[in-house]
Order: C-alpha cells, then sequence, then structure tokens
C-alpha cells in the first residue's frame, strides 16, 4: 500500500518528506499573485486534492476495488440477412423511448434536439438493423406519430421498409412479415397482446409491468415458457454503467451482510401523480370518440362512458393499473432483484392512502411496502410520497457498509463495522463521508475522501456514460434482447424475472387492498 501523509500534517513537515516541494511551492505562488489573498488558499487545494489522490489509491487497494473500470459496449451483432422486423403496439410516451433506441426519431423530435445540442450523441448509436413495419394505436394522432416517426430515416444504415396502421394488435401479431413486436399500451392490455404474440410465435418487449392480475401472470408465464420466443420485460435501469459496478462491489462484499433495503419514490407535481390530460395551459388534451376507438381501449374492463380522464390519467383506476406498485415499484423491485436475485418474498404487509390528490382517483398517493425474505434474512423497504419531491434515493444496508444508487453510487462505512475498524481507527476511512464513489462519466470507481464531495442520486432511467460517450439505457436493453434473438441466449428481465416481480407486486396490492399480511406459498404458488 503506498504511504499516506496524514491529513493534518503542516505544509512544512510535507515538504520535508520532500525537498523539491519548497520549490514547488514557490514557483505555484508565484503564478498565484494576481490573487493575493486566495493565492495561498488555492496552493494548499493542490496540494490536499494531491494527498486525497495518493490517499484514494490506498483506500481502494485496501478495499480491492482498484482494477474495476466500467463496462464497454458490446458491439451488436447485426449483419445482412440479419434484419429484424419489428410491430409496435400502442404508441405513447414510451413507445417514442422505443423509437429513438431503434434508431427513429420524429421530424419534430429532431428538431427539439438541434435545440438541445443533443442530436449528435443519439446519431453516434449503433445501428441495431431493425425496420419497424407495423404500428397499432387505438388513438388516430398516435398512431399517424408513429408512422411519422417510422418514415424518417435520418440515420444512415437504419432499415426502410414500408410501414403500416394495424387498427387492432390481432391483426399486427397476424401478420407473417413481423418477426417481433413491442408493447407499451396501459398495463391492463400486456397480458392480452402477450399471450397472443407468444403462441404466434412473435419475440416480445413488453413495457412493465408484465401483467395487471395474478390470473394472467399464470397465463403469462405458462404461454412464454412452452414457447420459443425471445421476452424481454422493459426495465432499463440496470443497463446504467454504474449497477454492473455496484454487482462487483456486492460481490466482493464491500458491504458485509446486507439485512435492510430502502427504496423510495418521492414526486410533487401533477404529472407525476397521473393527471396528464391537461395541456401546460390548463387546456385538455386531444382526443374525442372519433379519434380513439374507446370500445377497443376499454378491452375486457367495465364498459364506461368516453372520458379523457381515464384515457390519460388510467394509472389512477384500479380496472386499468395498481398506481405506484406497478409503475414505480416495479422499478425498484428489478432493480434490487438484478443484484442481489432476491427472488418472491415470503410475506408483504402494505398501508397507506390517498392524502393529497382528492380527486377521483382509487389508487393511493401515499403507500409504504415491507418485503420479507427471512431464508435471506433481509427486508425489503418500499417507501413512496407524490405529494414531496424530497430526493430519498436507494439505500442498500450492510454491516460494513451502505451504498447509495442511482445514477451514481456512493457507499460510506458504518462507524461500527468489523472489517473496516482499524481502517476508521486510523483514520484511513471516515465513517461520516463517501469512501467510494462513481457516477456518470466516471471510467473507473473512485474513492472519495473529501468532505464536499456531495453525490446527488437520481434513479438511472435516462442515459449512462460508458467510455466517455452518453448512451441511452433503454437503447442498451433493447439492443440485448435483439442480440439475444438473432444469436441465442437468455435477456436479463427474462420471463423468471417477470414471474418474480410479477408475484412479489401482486402481493403488495392484494395486502393494500384487504389491509392484511398476504404470504407466498411456494409449493402451491400462491398468494395466501
Amino acid at each position: 500500500m503506498a504511504k499516506i501523509v496524514k491529513q493534518n500534517q503542516p505544509a512544512e513537515e510535507n515538504e520535508a518528506l520532500d525537498p523539491k516541494s519548497k520549490l514547488q511551492r514557490r514557483t505555484i505562488l508565484k503564478s498565484l499573485v494576481g490573487i493575493p489573498v486566495l493565492g495561498a488558499l488555492a496552493y494548499e487545494v493542490l496540494r490536499k486534492n494531491a494527498y486525497d489522490k495518493t490517499k484514494n489509491v490506498g483506500v481502494l487497494k485496501d478495499l480491492g476495488l482498484e482494477n474495476i473500470n466500467a463496462p464497454t459496449i458490446v458491439k451488436s451483432s447485426a449483419g445482412k440477412g440479419d434484419l429484424i422486423r419489428i410491430g409496435v403496439i400502442g404508441y405513447g410516451n414510451r413507445a417514442v423511448a422505443h423509437a429513438n433506441g431503434l434508431g427513429f426519431m420524429h421530424p419534430a423530435d429532431v428538431e427539439l434536439n438541434k435545440k438541445r445540442n443533443t442530436l449528435n450523441s443519439w446519431l453516434a448509436q449503433d445501428d441495431l438493423n431493425v425496420a419497424v413495419t407495423g404500428v397499432c394505436d387505438v388513438f388516430d394522432l398516435h398512431a399517424e406519430n408513429g408512422l411519422a416517426t417510422y418514415r424518417n430515416p435520418l440515420k444512415s444504415g437504419v432499415a426502410t421498409l414500408p410501414v403500416k396502421r394495424y387498427r387492432t394488435y390481432q391483426e399486427l401479431i397476424d401478420d407473417p412479415n413481423i418477426d417481433a413486436i413491442m408493447i407499451s399500451t396501459p398495463d391492463f392490455h400486456h397480458a392480452e397482446i402477450t399471450i397472443a404474440a407468444a403462441k404466434a410465435g412473435k419475440h416480445i418487449y413488453c413495457e412493465k409491468a408484465a401483467t395487471h392480475t395474478m390470473e394472467e401472470l399464470y397465463e403469462v408465464y405458462d404461454v412464454v415458457k412452452n414457447s420459443k420466443i425471445v421476452y424481454q420485460l422493459g426495465h432499463q435501469v440496470t443497463k446504467n454503467a454504474v449497477f454492473q459496478q455496484a454487482k462487483e462491489i456486492i460481490e466482493k462484499n464491500i458491504l458485509g451482510k446486507i439485512t435492510l433495503i430502502e427504496t423510495t419514490t418521492n414526486r410533487n407535481t401533477a404529472d407525476g401523480a397521473w393527471i396528464r390530460n391537461l395541456d401546460a395551459n390548463g387546456n385538455p388534451k386531444p382526443g374525442d370518440e372519433k379519434s380513439i376507438d374507446w370500445n377497443q381501449w376499454l378491452g375486457k374492463t367495465p364498459k364506461v362512458p368516453f372520458s379523457l380522464d381515464r384515457y390519460y390519467n388510467w394509472t389512477k383506476y384500479f380496472a386499468y393499473d395498481i398506481g405506484l406498485i406497478g409503475q414505480l415499484f416495479t422499478h425498484e423491485f428489478d432493480a434490487v432483484n438484478s443484484l442481489l436475485n432476491i427472488g418472491i418474498p415470503q410475506s408483504v404487509m402494505s398501508s397507506g392512502g390517498i392524502y393529497y390528490w382528492k380527486d377521483n382517483r382509487e389508487i393511493p398517493d401515499v403507500l409504504h411496502c415491507v418485503f420479507q425474505y427471512p431464508n435471506k434474512d433481509l427486508t425489503l423497504l418500499y417507501s413512496a410520497d407524490l405529494a414531496s419531491s424530497r430526493d430519498r434515493g436507494r439505500v442498500f444496508m450492510g454491516h460494513d457498509a451502505s451504498m447509495e444508487l442511482g445514477a451514481s453510487m456512493v457507499i460510506k462505512a458504518d462507524i461500527d463495522s468489523t472489517k473496516y475498524k482499524e481502517l476508521i481507527k486510523k483514520g484511513t476511512i471516515n465513517p461520516y463521508v463517501p469512501i467510494v464513489s462513481t457516477g456518470p462519466g466516471a471510467r473507473s470507481v473512485d474513492a472519495v475522501t473529501s468532505a464536499t464531495a456531495k453525490y446527488y442520486i437520481s434513479r438511472g432511467l435516462g442515459t449512462t456514460t460508458i467510455n466517455g460517450k452518453e448512451v441511452d439505457v433503454t437503447y442498451l436493453h433493447i439492443k440485448e434482447w435483439l442480440d439475444c434473438i438473432r444469436n441465442g441466449g437468455t435477456p436479463s428481465c427474462n420471463i423468471e424475472r417477470a414471474w418474480e416481480e410479477g408475484v412479489a407486486c401482486q402481493m403488495a396490492n392484494i395486502s393494500y387492498l384487504e389491509k392484511r399480511r398476504v404470504e407466498w406459498d411456494p409449493v402451491n404458488k400462491k398468494i395466501i
């Protein structure tokens, strides 16, 4: 381990260790003469940074992390003859993200990205060798937006086969010229479309949640398992480079025994609470019975009169979704399950209510769920509030250290850690500041010792930085699915993951609705 100079040693004592340092100090101070008050301070900052860099190397070696690097993008194996023809079912906001991941962009979004100076990073995205040949949506406006997007071959090398609009998902699935489908409809349609597509032999990329009910989950699992298709559930967060670094850190036991994980969601806007039927000026968004096939949108749910509120704000109603659990907790479960393989909980207890948004909603706007894993000596907590924007992060709590994980990662040693007791005692590690951090743009893990280092953790659902290049994580998740279609293999959010997540979510929802603790019977595979 490199020799570490004590942090509080006076400058003169440090200079004695390095005969050249006096000359270096005079040279640096001379260059700072233009700022008489800050000159000496600036030098001390430079000296402290050099000290921290030396100390950081020592900390990383002590932790065994000096060789952890950010992963690189694996080039697509797509080649001539490997073109995959895709049909898109549902063209709302997530379908726009899918389109961008596939290599297509609406003309209006092209201009917007030019103004934001973000177009070039998207243009640098590798070609996935796909063609979208079908778009289906019950809303004419959305279908037209989809057609305009997939008929706009801005990127060179992107396949441009004719794109057709289908009025029903059944017609699209029945087309033998479509190899795979991407589903981004409201959640209550996911199961029916997935089952039909799997039976037709179409590969499936389905946005979360996989199903709306437990009965649907049984059928989806059985149909997909008994097919030869490649299934990917739409959770892209784990494609963030920092998650892959976090997995290695957990495997190296840096945190010690993990017994508690807390995941959270805080949002404090009408849009965040799924009130989306009004535009920025408070006017109703477009849509009426002439432009929206209302009967088809309702599907098998109870028949109700046409309502823009239900169309745009469907997440507020139990007939169409399970609210915070299906929309937001699913991401949290996927993040934890991908790192720790926690699987289905033994029991779940949920509580909460409608405390702020006193509209016609049915889903709670404050929710707490406790997922118990006694066989793993682990509890997973989920806490959500739609009336506060306070960032509470996602925290893995171990005996020796805790890890906050989002788009960035921050690890702090526990003051009573067994593993780091001597390092803390020596002052090599300060339990009150991060000992390890990494984030967007980092090529490797960096040990942080400065008390001024602050990291603002986001959810990590947008982009990641790999080898200095900003990359869309949705693109990476779609790419994994396509690579598995071409080469075989199992994608990360496969049907087994979808099953585990689906059961956990149904347990939490049943507990909330029935106001009781629910358990999982692993023998009979049922919630009790």
